[in-house]
């Protein structure tokens, strides 16, 4: 994949690409001249996502073993020279939640995963569920951080600071912003108010929209269907793009491609793009 100009990379959960296209997910494709496209929530199967993308992408698709739940997929203008689904956890391992694929970009390779984190409920089996991925998650991305060039994006399921959530308040006690939840990306990141946060604590990852964005409430990535939240910007940062130290050097440019209003929304997310220029 040549680099002449910067890679770009956009992460989507589509909420079902079907249904995403029907609303004018492929007139945004259309635009945006992206790189990767690495999709969570892709509903569908292979040969209907191949249809729906069209034969100028290269695509890799773990599809969730339960039939129109779930679902990962990374395509591509370029082959992947390699790529895998496998987590740590063996159910996970076809759960369509995890697809990392590498690139070869100038002779140097380029890992890119699609992740789908599970929501979870508090106190239910479905949160003991969601920590048991966050713990093969926390394994494999403690290995990935050896990789020079790597990025996991996705919908993380998790705001990690106050300032991902704008009602955070009310949230405190509800899965997506549980301290448990939380403490994974204190792993990944640093701790907020850690002198490393964000640049080389923990594991050593960069959460590039915030090293971006700054310390600014959001930019949100999900607004419930329900009620006011979306015109309110009433909306969670679930949706992230975290990269190797090294990769994250080379952002060029990062945005949120929020819809202009209600009923142009093609997803409940909205995209995350970053520009790497390697």
């Amino acid at each position: 994949m040549p680099s002449a100009s910067p890679l770009r990379i956009a992460s989507a959960n589509v909420n079902g690409i079907r249904a995403a296209f029907r609303r004018g997910m492929g007139e945004w494709l259309a635009a945006r001249d992206i790189d990767i496209l690495a999709m969570q929530e892709v509903r569908a199967s292979t040969d209907d996502v191949a249809e729906l993308l069209g034969d100028e992408w290269s695509l890799v698709h773990d599809p969730a073993s339960a039939k129109g739940r779930a679902g990962v997929a990374i395509a591509s203008r370029a082959d992947a020279s390699i790529h895998r689904v496998e987590l740590g956890v063996g159910d996970h391992d076809t759960a369509g939640r995890w697809l990392e694929a590498d690139y070869e970009v100038d002779g140097r390779i380029v890992t890119v995963v699609s992740c789908y984190v599970p929501s979870g409920v508090a106190d239910s089996p479905k949160q003991v569920e969601k920590y048991r991925f966050l713990d093969a998650m926390s394994e494999r991305m403690a290995q990935l951080a050896d990789h020079e060039l790597a990025v996991v994006v996705g919908d993380l399921n998790v705001g990690h600071r106050t300032l991902d959530i704008k009602n955070w308040k009310g949230n405190l006690k509800h899965a997506g912003f549980l301290p448990e939840e939380r403490a994974y990306f204190d792993r990944f990141l640093g701790a907020e108010g850690d002198d490393g946060y964000n640049a080389g604590a923990g594991f050593g990852w960069v959460d590039v929209g915030r090293r971006v964005a700054g310390e600014v409430p959001g930019p949100y990535t999900w607004w419930s269907w329900r009620g006011k939240a979306f015109d309110n910007d009433s909306g969670w940062r679930i949706d992230y793009q975290l990269a190797t130290p090294k990769l994250a050097e080379a952002v060029a440019a990062y945005s949120v491609d929020r819809a202009d209003a209600y009923d142009e929304r093609w997803s409940d997310h909205a995209p995350v793009v970053v520009d790497y220029a390697i």
